[in-house]
Parts: C-alpha cells; sequence; structure tokens
C-alpha cells in the first residue's frame, strides 16, 4: 500500500507542472472596421497623477487642510523605477515640486498634455469611427484628434500636440509631436520640454481593460527614452457618461487675484 501512494504521489509531482503551463487564451477585442474596437469610457485607477515613482502617503501643499487633499501612497508606473534626467534637468524638477501649489499646470486649469491626460483621476472616451479616433477627457474638455490617415506633420506647438496614428496588430499605436513642453506629468514636477515626444499604445486585454504605455523621449531633459505602462478600465455602470469639470472658475483667483483692486 506505501508503494501504491508513493507511485501515485509522484506521478502528480510529475504531471501538474504540465497542467499549470497550459496556455493562456489571447483575448480578441470586439472589431469595428476589422480593428479592436477601442469605444468605450475609460480611467486610470492609479496614483501616477500625484507622482509616477513610488511615493508614501504624505500631507499635501496645504497643510492646513489637514488630510483633506493629502497624498495616497502609490507604486511606480515606470518600467525600472527611475526617471533617467539629466542633472541639470533633475534640479528644475525638484524646484517645480517646491513650486506645486501655485505652477502645476493642472492648478491653473490648462491643458494636461500628453500623456497626463490619460491618467489624471477622470475619466475620458474613446471615440472611434471608421478611421479616425477621437480622445475626449473630462478635464477642462480637453481633446485630441487622432490622425489614422497619412502622417501629418505638428503645424505648431500646443498643449496636447499632434497625434498620428497606426495599427500594429491588436495594439492602437498613437506617434505624439508637436507638444509645447509647458505640462508636467504629475503634481510633483516631473516634467519635459517642447523637445518631447510620445509613443502611446493602447491593447484592449479585456472586455473592459487596456493596457496603456508610452514612451517617452526628449534628449534635452533625458538620458535615454523611458516608459511608463498602466491598466485603464472601462466604465461599465448604467448610464456611464463624461460629466462637465471646467475648471477656469476655479483658477481665477490663482491667476489673476493678484491684479484685483484693493480697497
Amino acid at each position: 500500500m506505501r508503494y501504491v501512494m508513493r507511485f501515485w504521489f509522484l506521478f502528480f509531482i510529475a504531471v501538474m507542472p504540465a497542467v499549470g503551463q497550459a496556455p493562456a487564451t489571447t483575448y480578441r477585442a470586439p472589431r469595428l472596421n476589422g480593428h479592436p474596437d477601442l469605444n468605450g469610457i475609460w480611467q486610470a485607477m492609479n496614483t501616477a497623477n500625484w507622482d509616477l515613482l513610488d511615493h508614501a502617503a504624505q500631507p499635501g501643499p496645504m497643510w492646513q487642510s489637514g488630510a483633506i487633499g493629502a497624498v495616497p501612497a502609490g507604486q511606480t508606473v515606470v518600467e525600472g523605477g527611475e526617471i533617467p534626467y539629466k542633472p541639470e534637468a533633475l534640479k528644475a524638477k525638484q524646484t517645480n515640486y517646491s513650486k506645486r501649489l501655485t505652477d502645476d499646470p493642472e492648478a491653473k486649469c490648462y491643458m494636461p498634455g500628453v500623456p497626463r491626460a490619460t491618467y489624471m483621476p477622470y475619466p475620458f472616451q474613446v471615440v472611434q469611427s471608421q478611421r479616425d479616433i477621437m480622445f475626449v477627457y473630462e478635464y477642462a474638455t480637453a481633446n485630441r484628434l487622432v490622425n489614422m490617415g497619412p502622417a501629418q506633420k505638428a503645424g505648431s506647438d500646443t498643449w496636447m500636440g499632434t497625434s498620428n496614428g497606426r495599427w500594429e496588430g491588436e495594439t492602437l499605436v498613437v506617434d505624439v509631436t508637436g507638444l509645447n513642453g509647458l505640462a508636467w506629468f504629475d503634481r510633483s514636477g516631473n516634467w519635459a520640454s517642447d523637445k518631447l515626444h510620445v509613443v502611446e499604445r493602447y491593447t484592449r486585454t479585456g472586455p473592459d481593460h487596456l493596457r496603456y504605455e508610452a514612451t517617452i523621449e526628449d534628449p534635452s531633459v533625458f538620458t535615454r527614452p523611458w516608459t511608463i505602462s498602466m491598466t485603464l478600465y472601462r466604465h461599465v455602470e448604467k448610464n456611464a457618461q463624461l460629466l462637465e469639470f471646467k475648471c477656469v472658475p476655479f483658477a481665477e483667483e490663482l491667476l489673476y487675484g493678484q491684479f484685483k483692486k484693493k480697497e
């Protein structure tokens, strides 16, 4: 009896790795004009908008507000866990951080730029037509059109840049140039110049999930290209929609309060 039990024990040990290594099925998204259908309202559920890198919970820039406005702890979305700044560029980042309460473009209700628009704590909608693709963001009613035809050069630098897209199998690849260098990557002051070049990749990995990757290149600020990646989640609740977040009135005192006539 002892030898029989030993036989079956060894048998299961031998077959279990094979069972565990069974290939997982690859998700195939619904099609639109022969390509993956990315339509929907999506949102990042991480703390990248506070800081792209690992960070502990900490008070916000206004200590008088207590826990309101505090920064939640978060894990890095940067591959390798490091942003490869040049020394002088790192000093500029540190200066940004010290002035984040007033200098962060988000506080001023400026356009978020790319890639920050993707992971702000607001949803955005992908509107995919038979040809081009529109991204509509709840924050500050920002939007951008992804041109899926012949690539177009940026006519001028703007907050949201010029986006040219193409399909690589199941992945939408968006090449973004013509960014004005005024946007930050997060509230901790990470930044780039107007030499910024971003290549985004959107891959639908399930009915309600997108994998988002963005490779960032700016030779005037960074020593090499670097990449962020994260999961985006589709809103599936009843009557899911973008709501208005027109923040210009909230920023008027910050921007123009100093010009008010004093009694």
